[in-house]
């Protein structure tokens, strides 16, 4: 089971010139489309001049949810060759905006192609690949006499602690890997004293 994907660490940028036209890409790390339209409305505010502002973007742990957009462009001149980059390096949870200002000299449909690829490849070169982690959520509640036993686990798997209240009663929330996660539950399950909820 595939429990990993690759992205990006953070905001990048690539420049490409061609003819005059000057192409400003920007990657992003995305985790939703909400995500996606506030990056894309802040650089369309930023570069209000701009007559294009194309993207693509993947999102999702297998990198199901996925959109281009030519912003004016001849179809498939900007978006396409944007959102190839991305899945090139096989990345998901990114967003490369470009950026274009016309220079006066038209490119032609092979020019665009090649200007949106050479941009998106720069912005996604000056950036650094990620590999994170795919996992669940796992609420516990237990006694607190039982807290070493649930401590114990939680190193064993190297488990992230994602939130915890702590009295006589306790609840835990875990970040569990999901190639992990029956063996950790059957872990906890057999502990008395300790519930998965």
């Amino acid at each position: 089971m595939k429990d990993t994907y690759l992205t990006i660490e953070q905001v990048s940028e690539g420049i490409y010139k061609e003819k005059g036209s000057k192409f400003i890409a920007y990657a992003y790390p995305v985790k939703s489309e909400s995500d996606v339209k506030d990056y894309v409305d802040d650089l369309k505010k930023k570069y209000y001049d701009a007559r294009h502002h194309c993207f693509a973007y993947v999102i999702g742990n297998e990198g199901e949810h996925f959109r281009t957009n030519d912003d004016g462009e001849p179809n498939h001149s900007a978006g396409d060759p944007i959102l190839g980059q991305i899945r090139s390096r096989g990345l998901t949870n990114v967003l490369v905006v470009v950026v274009r200002y016309f220079g006066g000299t038209k490119l032609g449909v092979p020019g665009l192609i090649n200007a949106y690829k050479e941009a998106t490849s720069e912005a996604l070169d000056n950036n650094k690949i990620v590999e994170n982690l795919i996992t669940e959520k796992v609420n516990l509640q237990f006694n607190y006499p039982d807290m070493n036993n649930v401590m114990r686990i939680i190193k064993e798997f190297d488990l992230e602690i994602a939130g915890q209240e702590m009295g006589m009663n306790c609840e835990m929330t875990l970040k569990v890997r999901l190639k992990n996660m029956d063996a950790v539950c059957e872990k906890f399950s057999l502990l008395q004293g300790v519930s998965l909820v």
